[in-house]
């Protein structure tokens, strides 16, 4: 290996890197104030780079159909504990508001039908495909979580476990077993000494930058955020203090969909993917997660870019055992986890 060699794989360890930073963040994020381990956060990253893929190629975005009816059984729940509730005051009853996300989906679909996206400028498509994938994230908590948000930690993780299988069966029939790629979002090239940065690399870059200088400001600054942190330290505390822990979760997962979104977005250029490739790509990030204790963001991104980094290196030296690799880096840290943290009850909402 030279110099040349091992910069080009520090750019691509670089680029992977940033990527499951951002998974990793997601994940640290929902699992502090849910206490859900979200298996499903590839499926966000698959859906986002195979919708964008599908709408270039001038594809019928069959995902809208899950968005709806997501919306509906949405509504149908609401529905339900209004009716169940009633007459207690803890039970909102049903207004016109609930009824807003089942008519925005039906709206982001009929513009779907009506209008010819493939040679839409690409921000434009990067839009459309948030507006599928993100609400996914808070809906998919309603459903699934929030009804058992009280149970026991094992109990969260095989409901995700579970949920994970399901979406993977709903991408193959909605995207099909092929792989896909989407334009890069600039073929631009520079040359730095002996180095060919591609521009794509350098989107990814900012955008991850971007987003965790967004999270940072979102966290110190707004009322949301520091609701969220509350969450995530106590959430009986931010109960008692008149934070809902419903709203904190339904953010966290939607902040999830949105990280993955914009993962699938940012990557889909430089790499092909498939129907079930989210979940290894996530599972690196857990990988990051882990070596934060899933409780530290900068340490868990931190070791997300450390996977990265490995795995393009892997690569050339091991390139058949790389995710080996990659894998086995958990043992050792799950173990000196386990030593250091030691024996602690889980909290009960």
């Amino acid at each position: 290996m030279n110099t040349q060699i091992a910069l080009l794989l520090g750019q691509d360890g670089v680029t992977s890197g940033a990527i499951y930073a951002l998974l990793a963040l997601s994940i640290v994020l929902v699992f502090s104030v849910t206490r859900v381990l979200l298996v499903p956060q590839g499926e966000f990253v698959t859906f986002g780079a195979m919708s964008m893929a599908a709408m270039q190629a001038g594809q019928p975005l069959r995902l809208v159909w899950l968005l709806l009816g997501l919306a509906g059984l949405r509504l149908l729940l609401r529905l339900v504990e209004a009716l169940r509730g009633r007459g207690r005051p803890e039970v909102a009853p049903l207004s016109w508001r609930d009824g807003l996300e089942l008519t925005g989906a039906l709206a982001l679909a009929a513009l779907l039908h009506a209008v010819d996206l493939r040679e839409a400028p690409q921000l434009l498509q990067v839009v459309i495909v948030l507006l599928l994938v993100v609400p996914l994230g808070p809906w998919l908590y309603d459903l699934c979580f929030r009804p058992i948000a009280s149970a026991h930690g094992l109990v969260l993780l095989i409901v995700s476990i579970a949920l994970h299988v399901v979406l993977v069966g709903l991408a193959l029939m909605m995207f099909g077993a092929e792989g896909a790629r989407t334009r890069p979002f600039s073929e631009a090239v520079f040359e730095l000494g002996a180095v060919r940065l591609q521009a794509q690399t350098l989107w990814v870059l900012a955008v991850t930058a971007g987003l965790i200088a967004a999270l940072y400001v979102g966290f110190e600054r707004t009322l949301a955020g520091k609701a969220l942190q509350a969450t995530a330290v106590s959430r009986l505390g931010a109960q008692l203090m008149g934070i809902s822990p419903t709203a904190a979760g339904r953010t966290s997962f939607a902040l999830a969909a949105l990280i993955g979104a914009l993962s699938g977005v940012l990557i889909a250029p430089v790499t092909t993917l498939y129907y079930d490739s989210g979940f290894l790509i996530s599972l690196k990030g857990f990988v990051g997660a882990v070596v934060g204790g899933l409780a530290s963001f900068p340490v868990g991104a931190a070791g997300a870019l450390g996977v990265g980094l490995i795995e393009a290196f892997s690569t050339f030296w091991a390139s058949a055992w790389k995710e080996v690799v990659v894998f086995t880096l958990i043992l050792p840290i799950l173990l000196w986890r386990s030593l250091a943290a030691g024996h602690r009850e889980e909290e009960h909402a």
